[in-house]
């Protein structure tokens, strides 16, 4: 496993989505995935703490620094709640839930992203602009609007696929309206 080589990738990877989504401030992007795919095991069979600190260290970084919010997708132990900074849920009246990730009912990404982000919460559900999976864990449930698949040279992280969203307006009005 080349730690090294995996936040080469992911941040790659992140950068490609931003420019591909073209996110307004304060937006944000559900990152998804499997610790245990990236190293080439089964899903949910081998969390590698190390592995998810090295995902969400390099793409947390990224968001911030462009004043978007990282949601990160906790496994389905916890129903695929979402870590998400104490700002964004307030921002957007989501309720807080009372449960703290960690490695056996939340996944790695989710225990990392806790450790990581400056006041972190749980939520439910949240709609978001653009998204990350690693592993396919299926972020898609958290995507808002209708989703446009995002491609990179990048097919794999470790040993996980790799897909990405982002999402644009509906196209309503038939054949006659006009569309930007």
């Amino acid at each position: 496993m080349d730690l090294e080589k995996i936040k080469r990738d992911v941040r790659q990877v992140t950068l490609e989505l931003l420019e591909a989504a073209k996110l307004d401030p304060k937006d944000a992007v559900v990152i998804g995935g499997s610790s245990s795919e990236i190293i080439g095991k089964k899903l949910g069979s081998a969390t590698n703490i190390e592995v998810a600190r090295a995902v969400m260290g390099t793409i947390i970084p990224i968001l911030k620094e462009r004043d978007i919010f990282p949601v990160v997708q906790c496994c389905e132990h916890i129903n695929r709640a979402l870590v998400v900074e104490r700002e964004y849920a307030k921002l957007h009246r989501l309720d807080p839930v009372n449960v703290i990730p960690v490695e056996t009912a939340g996944g790695g990404f989710a225990t990392a992203a806790y450790e990581l982000l400056d006041d972190p919460v749980v939520v439910e559900h949240v709609g978001v602009q653009a998204g990350i999976d690693i592993g396919d864990v299926f972020i898609g449930m958290h995507i808002k609007g209708v989703g446009v698949v995002v491609r990179s040279e990048i097919k794999e992280i470790g040993e996980a696929h790799l897909s990405m969203i982002r999402t644009r307006p509906k196209l309503i009005g038939g054949v006659r309206a006009k569309h930007f």
